[in-house]
């Protein structure tokens, strides 16, 4: 029989989560969406066939998939292969296709790639999505991509949609802010190999989730191209080269996911975790070193990951500037730490799929926290008790999987569940595996 229960209320789906006893048990996890859409982006741009693995079944993904007839690249499921799978036909270079219109919904890891890599090309493009998308910044990459010769407009807030009239980059030295989002940088690294040029990208300033750069290049690595670096200042991708399929490609367990459930382990435990493991070329990999020095037990194995609660949950002070979704999980903490839980240099926050600084503030008040709002993060010290609350996810698949570890200690509410659709369809089905009713 299921702990948890959907109902409905003027219009609004809810999901009614009882207070969990403990967690324990063992989960998969879905691919990583980050992973996922590079991947299929570089498939479509490689030389040969790429079968793509574990690939996942998410909103963000989905989108992209979607894209593939209309960039003209044959994109085929594999029904007989691992979860999953595509058999990706590369164009070998830009694509052919002259024009188009793309709609990409709220996945900033499609607009953002598709931004760069259709104006290495010849054509005329829009490249527009949602209502939500139409608030999410992309001022940076459009005025970069302008300098190189490309007829590129966004609207006057520096929003989608995105136009654009293109023959190509006249020029390939870029000198681009990575301060709001570090997937401008990677927008232009992947593109980079299709112009053939010599390409420079310098950042004049420090950008933000360093790690996902680091995966972009990692990636495009695997995909045969070389690039040069001099830390997070410049990055160089040599001329004259073009991605090349590795044949197979395995798209990793998404570690931003799973920062939830080794924490649900930490508060409680054991819980394992499958399709990861501390080899993993994602950043959110570094929570585990959260997880430790909050007081949790770690052990980890080839391709899985176990956390357990063993003392109680210390409050701490982290820059969480490389891992920015990955704040989310560890606000909540301040629900049941021994002291305030401070996280810092996060303002990108304000510019994700909601106003997450603000949001996080507003609903951990709704349990009992005192949290200290500041312009880049949020301090939250631990209530006395934790209430039961009625949880706004704002349309915000990471609002919803966060708050529902609250449920270790009071009933809550999440509105609009189904927004986790957008990363990770099952996450409630999965997380209820590992829930166990209390007894108090």
């Amino acid at each position: 029989m299921s702990l948890f229960k959907r109902t409905s209320a003027a219009g609004i789906e809810r999901l009614e989560i009882p207070r969990i006893g403990t967690f324990f048990g063992e989960v998969r996890l879905p691919g990583s969406k980050s992973i996922g859409n590079r991947a299929l982006l570089l498939a479509a741009l490689a030389r040969g066939e790429t079968i793509l693995q574990n690939v996942p079944d998410s909103d963000d993904v989905s989108v992209m998939l979607k894209q593939m007839p209309s960039l003209g690249v044959g994109c085929f499921r594999l029904m007989n292969e691992i979860e999953g799978s595509y058999r990706v036909v590369g164009a070998g270079g830009p694509f052919s296709i002259k024009e188009g219109l793309f709609d990409v919904e709220n996945a900033g890891t499609a607009l953002r790639p598709l931004v760069a890599v259709l104006s290495a090309g010849q054509g005329s493009y829009t490249i527009d999505g949602n209502e939500q998308m139409r608030r999410r910044p992309v001022a940076d990459l459009v005025a970069a991509v302008r300098t190189a010769g490309v007829a590129i407009e966004c609207s006057a807030e520096g929003t989608p949609p995105v136009t654009m009239r293109t023959d190509g980059w006249k020029s390939a030295d870029f000198t681009i802010s990575g301060k709001t989002s570090s997937q401008f940088i990677s927008a232009l690294l992947l593109a980079a190999p299709l112009s053939r040029r010599r390409v420079t990208i310098t950042l004049p300033d420090e950008p933000v989730s360093r790690p996902y750069i680091d995966m972009t290049l990692r990636m495009m690595e695997q995909f045969g191209v070389r690039t040069e670096r001099e830390g997070y200042t410049q990055f160089i991708v040599p001329e004259k080269q073009c991605y090349e399929s590795p044949g197979t490609y395995y798209i990793e367990g998404d570690a931003t996911a799973a920062t939830y459930f080794m924490t649900a382990g930490m508060l409680s435990g054991p819980v394992r975790i499958h399709g990861l493991d501390e080899s993993s070329i994602q950043g959110d990999i570094r929570y585990l070193d959260i997880i430790r020095a909050q007081g949790g037990r770690v052990k980890t194995g080839k391709n899985w990951i176990e956390t357990q609660h063993q003392g109680p949950v210390r409050g701490i002070t982290v820059d969480m500037n490389d891992m920015p979704d990955a704040a989310m999980t560890l606000a909540i903490t301040g629900l049941f730490a021994d002291k305030p839980v401070e996280i810092r240099n996060v303002e990108n926050l304000r510019v994700k799929e909601s106003e997450r600084i603000r949001g996080l503030r507003t609903e951990l008040e709704k349990f009992g926290a005192a949290v200290d709002e500041f312009q880049d993060g949020l301090r939250v010290h631990p209530p006395q008790i934790v209430h039961g609350a009625e949880v706004e996810t704002y349309r915000d698949h990471r609002m919803a999987m966060a708050f529902s570890l609250a449920a270790i200690r009071t009933d809550l509410v999440i509105l609009d569940p189904a927004c986790v659709n957008k990363t990770y369809p099952r996450y409630f089905e999965d997380f209820e595996r590992i829930c166990h009713p209390s007894t108090i």
